[in-house]
Protein backbone atom coordinates (compact mmCIF):
# COMPACT_ATOMS: atom_id res chain seq x y z
CA UNK A 1 0.00 0.00 0.00
CA UNK A 2 1.17 3.86 -1.14
CA UNK A 3 2.60 5.69 2.09
CA UNK A 4 4.41 9.17 2.61
CA UNK A 5 8.19 8.60 3.77
CA UNK A 6 10.44 11.99 4.22
CA UNK A 7 13.52 12.74 2.79
CA UNK A 8 16.13 15.33 4.53
CA UNK A 9 19.20 16.10 3.64
CA UNK A 10 21.59 19.47 3.92
CA UNK A 11 22.11 22.16 1.22
CA UNK A 12 25.39 23.59 -0.46
CA UNK A 13 24.38 26.93 -0.12
CA UNK A 14 25.75 30.19 -1.40
CA UNK A 15 25.20 33.59 0.11
CA UNK A 16 22.88 34.79 -2.98
CA UNK A 17 20.51 31.57 -2.18
CA UNK A 18 20.87 31.79 1.49
CA UNK A 19 20.13 36.04 1.03
CA UNK A 20 16.74 34.42 -1.12
CA UNK A 21 15.64 32.08 1.28
CA UNK A 22 15.51 34.43 4.70
CA UNK A 23 13.46 36.90 2.46
CA UNK A 24 10.92 34.35 2.09
CA UNK A 25 10.75 33.46 5.70
CA UNK A 26 10.43 37.21 6.53
CA UNK A 27 7.69 37.49 3.66
CA UNK A 28 5.93 34.15 4.83
CA UNK A 29 5.83 34.98 8.75
CA UNK A 30 4.92 38.22 8.49
CA UNK A 31 2.24 36.73 5.88
CA UNK A 32 0.96 34.33 8.48
CA UNK A 33 0.91 36.99 11.65
CA UNK A 34 -0.89 39.08 9.64
CA UNK A 35 -3.34 36.46 9.16
CA UNK A 36 -3.14 35.87 12.69
CA UNK A 37 -4.16 39.39 13.14
CA UNK A 38 -7.01 39.60 10.78
CA UNK A 39 -8.89 36.33 11.66
CA UNK A 40 -8.92 37.95 15.55
CA UNK A 41 -9.61 41.56 14.69
CA UNK A 42 -12.42 40.27 12.41
CA UNK A 43 -14.45 37.81 15.31
CA UNK A 44 -13.35 41.02 17.85
CA UNK A 45 -15.04 43.20 15.72
CA UNK A 46 -17.75 42.29 13.24
CA UNK A 47 -17.88 38.56 14.56
CA UNK A 48 -16.92 37.08 11.84
CA UNK A 49 -15.01 33.54 11.35
CA UNK A 50 -12.71 33.43 8.51
CA UNK A 51 -11.15 30.79 6.66
CA UNK A 52 -8.42 29.88 4.56
CA UNK A 53 -10.60 30.42 1.50
CA UNK A 54 -11.82 33.87 2.06
CA UNK A 55 -7.83 34.78 3.09
CA UNK A 56 -6.41 32.85 0.33
CA UNK A 57 -9.17 35.23 -2.35
CA UNK A 58 -7.02 37.80 -1.17
CA UNK A 59 -3.77 37.10 -2.56
CA UNK A 60 -3.87 38.48 -5.58
CA UNK A 61 -4.92 41.99 -4.40
CA UNK A 62 -2.10 41.78 -1.67
CA UNK A 63 0.42 40.86 -4.29
CA UNK A 64 -0.28 43.83 -6.57
CA UNK A 65 0.01 46.26 -3.40
CA UNK A 66 3.53 44.25 -2.18
CA UNK A 67 6.17 43.45 -4.73
CA UNK A 68 8.13 41.60 -1.48
CA UNK A 69 4.55 39.79 -1.46
CA UNK A 70 5.23 39.02 -5.16
CA UNK A 71 8.32 37.73 -4.97
CA UNK A 72 7.39 34.47 -3.38
CA UNK A 73 5.51 31.74 -5.21
CA UNK A 74 2.20 31.53 -5.26
CA UNK A 75 1.97 28.18 -3.70
CA UNK A 76 4.39 29.23 -0.48
CA UNK A 77 2.59 31.71 0.23
CA UNK A 78 -0.94 29.86 0.11
CA UNK A 79 1.03 26.70 2.56
CA UNK A 80 1.12 29.70 4.92
CA UNK A 81 -2.16 30.26 5.00
CA UNK A 82 -3.13 26.67 5.80
CA UNK A 83 -0.73 26.96 8.29
CA UNK A 84 -2.39 29.45 9.86
CA UNK A 85 -6.03 27.45 9.24
CA UNK A 86 -4.65 24.49 10.84
CA UNK A 87 -3.21 26.31 13.75
CA UNK A 88 -6.97 26.92 14.55
CA UNK A 89 -8.38 24.24 13.45
CA UNK A 90 -6.47 22.77 16.46
CA UNK A 91 -7.17 25.73 18.95
CA UNK A 92 -11.16 24.63 18.33
CA UNK A 93 -10.37 21.24 18.63
CA UNK A 94 -8.76 21.41 22.52
CA UNK A 95 -11.51 23.73 23.17
CA UNK A 96 -14.16 21.20 21.89
CA UNK A 97 -12.18 18.52 23.82
CA UNK A 98 -12.06 20.73 27.26
CA UNK A 99 -7.83 20.93 26.94
CA UNK A 100 -6.30 23.91 27.60
CA UNK A 101 -7.05 25.67 24.21
CA UNK A 102 -3.83 27.73 23.34
CA UNK A 103 -4.63 30.66 21.23
CA UNK A 104 -2.22 30.39 18.03
CA UNK A 105 0.44 32.87 18.82
CA UNK A 106 2.16 35.64 16.81
CA UNK A 107 5.49 33.86 15.06
CA UNK A 108 8.62 36.06 15.84
CA UNK A 109 11.83 36.11 13.40
CA UNK A 110 13.27 32.77 16.08
CA UNK A 111 10.03 30.62 15.49
CA UNK A 112 9.35 30.46 11.61
CA UNK A 113 12.50 28.61 10.38
CA UNK A 114 10.60 26.81 7.54
CA UNK A 115 8.43 27.19 3.94
CA UNK A 116 6.97 24.61 1.88
CA UNK A 117 6.58 24.06 -1.50
CA UNK A 118 3.30 21.79 -1.47
CA UNK A 119 2.85 20.73 -5.27
CA UNK A 120 5.33 22.79 -7.43
CA UNK A 121 7.62 25.49 -8.12
CA UNK A 122 10.97 23.00 -7.42
CA UNK A 123 12.93 20.55 -9.44
CA UNK A 124 15.19 18.03 -8.58
CA UNK A 125 17.75 17.56 -11.62
CA UNK A 126 20.71 15.01 -9.87
CA UNK A 127 21.85 16.76 -7.04
CA UNK A 128 20.48 20.45 -8.21
CA UNK A 129 17.81 22.17 -6.28
CA UNK A 130 15.93 24.82 -8.15
CA UNK A 131 13.42 26.59 -6.24
CA UNK A 132 11.25 29.21 -7.91
CA UNK A 133 12.05 32.53 -7.16
CA UNK A 134 14.61 32.03 -5.33
CA UNK A 135 17.54 29.69 -7.14
CA UNK A 136 19.45 26.55 -7.39
CA UNK A 137 21.65 24.84 -5.20
CA UNK A 138 23.55 21.66 -4.52
CA UNK A 139 21.54 19.08 -2.60
CA UNK A 140 23.96 16.69 -0.06
CA UNK A 141 22.05 13.38 -1.68
CA UNK A 142 23.41 11.12 1.26
CA UNK A 143 20.99 7.97 0.02
CA UNK A 144 18.72 7.79 -3.11
CA UNK A 145 15.38 8.89 -2.83
CA UNK A 146 12.78 6.19 -3.73
CA UNK A 147 9.30 7.29 -4.93
CA UNK A 148 7.83 9.97 -6.54
CA UNK A 149 8.48 13.73 -4.46
CA UNK A 150 5.17 15.25 -3.77
CA UNK A 151 6.01 18.23 -1.03
CA UNK A 152 9.51 20.32 -0.57
CA UNK A 153 10.16 22.03 2.46
CA UNK A 154 12.69 24.10 3.09
CA UNK A 155 14.13 24.52 6.76
CA UNK A 156 16.38 26.43 8.31
CA UNK A 157 18.43 24.91 11.44
CA UNK A 158 21.58 26.41 13.23
CA UNK A 159 24.29 24.50 11.26
CA UNK A 160 22.80 25.79 7.96
CA UNK A 161 19.89 24.94 5.43
CA UNK A 162 18.27 22.02 4.81
CA UNK A 163 15.65 20.45 2.55
CA UNK A 164 13.03 18.10 3.56
CA UNK A 165 11.35 16.09 0.32
CA UNK A 166 8.18 14.27 1.10
CA UNK A 167 7.96 11.12 -1.49
CA UNK A 168 5.37 8.47 -2.33
CA UNK A 169 6.25 5.38 -1.70
CA UNK A 170 5.41 1.72 -1.02
CA UNK A 171 5.49 0.61 2.34
CA UNK A 172 4.20 -3.19 1.15
CA UNK A 173 7.22 -4.66 2.68
CA UNK A 174 7.19 -6.55 5.64
CA UNK A 175 9.18 -7.79 8.63
CA UNK A 176 8.64 -11.49 8.34
CA UNK A 177 6.98 -12.85 11.72
CA UNK A 178 9.84 -15.36 13.71
CA UNK A 179 6.84 -16.60 16.31
CA UNK A 180 9.02 -14.89 19.00
CA UNK A 181 8.29 -12.73 21.45
CA UNK A 182 10.17 -9.90 23.89
CA UNK A 183 8.94 -7.51 26.65
CA UNK A 184 10.70 -4.37 26.99
CA UNK A 185 11.16 -1.89 29.74
CA UNK A 186 12.40 1.60 29.68
CA UNK A 187 14.22 3.65 32.45
CA UNK A 188 16.54 5.97 32.90
CA UNK A 189 19.41 4.43 34.87
CA UNK A 190 18.98 1.72 31.99
CA UNK A 191 17.14 2.73 28.77
CA UNK A 192 15.96 -0.05 27.72
CA UNK A 193 16.15 -4.02 29.88
CA UNK A 194 14.89 -6.68 26.95
CA UNK A 195 13.23 -10.11 28.36
CA UNK A 196 16.08 -12.08 26.72
CA UNK A 197 18.67 -10.44 29.29
CA UNK A 198 19.76 -8.03 26.77
CA UNK A 199 20.69 -4.29 28.02
CA UNK A 200 20.67 -1.29 26.07
CA UNK A 201 22.62 1.78 28.60
CA UNK A 202 21.23 4.98 28.44
CA UNK A 203 23.89 7.24 26.53
CA UNK A 204 22.71 10.59 28.60
CA UNK A 205 23.40 12.60 25.51
CA UNK A 206 22.35 15.68 27.67
CA UNK A 207 23.89 15.02 30.93
CA UNK A 208 27.57 14.97 29.34
CA UNK A 209 27.18 18.19 27.63
CA UNK A 210 25.49 20.23 30.20
CA UNK A 211 28.32 21.66 31.26
CA UNK A 212 28.76 23.07 27.68
CA UNK A 213 25.72 24.40 27.71
CA UNK A 214 25.65 26.16 30.87
CA UNK A 215 28.69 28.15 29.69
CA UNK A 216 26.88 28.77 26.55
CA UNK A 217 23.37 29.89 28.13
CA UNK A 218 25.85 32.10 30.70
CA UNK A 219 27.32 33.84 27.60
CA UNK A 220 24.22 34.39 25.98
CA UNK A 221 22.71 36.22 29.22
CA UNK A 222 25.75 38.00 29.56
CA UNK A 223 25.43 40.07 26.33
CA UNK A 224 22.30 42.40 26.93
CA UNK A 225 21.96 44.40 23.93
CA UNK A 226 19.44 41.98 21.93
CA UNK A 227 20.31 43.31 18.55
CA UNK A 228 24.22 42.99 18.92
CA UNK A 229 26.48 40.74 16.88
CA UNK A 230 27.79 39.51 19.88
CA UNK A 231 24.37 38.32 21.07
CA UNK A 232 23.51 36.72 17.97
CA UNK A 233 26.47 34.88 17.57
CA UNK A 234 25.96 33.63 21.14
CA UNK A 235 22.47 32.33 20.27
CA UNK A 236 23.63 30.66 17.35
CA UNK A 237 26.72 28.37 19.45
CA UNK A 238 23.89 27.53 22.45
CA UNK A 239 21.43 26.39 19.38
CA UNK A 240 24.47 24.52 17.21
CA UNK A 241 24.64 22.77 20.80
CA UNK A 242 21.80 21.85 21.32
CA UNK A 243 21.15 20.87 17.73
CA UNK A 244 23.90 18.48 18.62
CA UNK A 245 22.73 16.89 21.38
CA UNK A 246 19.43 16.44 18.94
CA UNK A 247 20.97 14.41 16.65
CA UNK A 248 22.88 12.00 18.65
CA UNK A 249 19.99 11.18 20.33
CA UNK A 250 18.54 10.81 17.36
CA UNK A 251 21.29 8.48 15.40
CA UNK A 252 21.04 4.71 16.14
CA UNK A 253 24.37 2.81 16.63
CA UNK A 254 24.61 -0.22 14.51
CA UNK A 255 24.12 -2.72 17.77
CA UNK A 256 21.43 -1.03 18.84
CA UNK A 257 19.79 -2.08 15.28
CA UNK A 258 20.04 0.67 12.96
Amino acid sequence: MPGVKAYKFKLKTNPAFEQACVFTLDTCRELYNASLQERRDAYQINHVSLNYNSQSAQLPGIKALRPDVAAVHSQVLQDVLRRSQKAFDNFFRRVKAGQEPGYPRFKGKGFFDSFVYPQSGFRLEGDKLHLSKIGSCRVRLSRPIEGGIKTCTIKREADGWYVVFAVECNQSRFIPKTGKAAGIDLGIECFAAVSNGERVENPKHYRAAESELKRAQRTVARRKNKRSNRRRKAINILARKHLHIKKAACRLSPQDGA
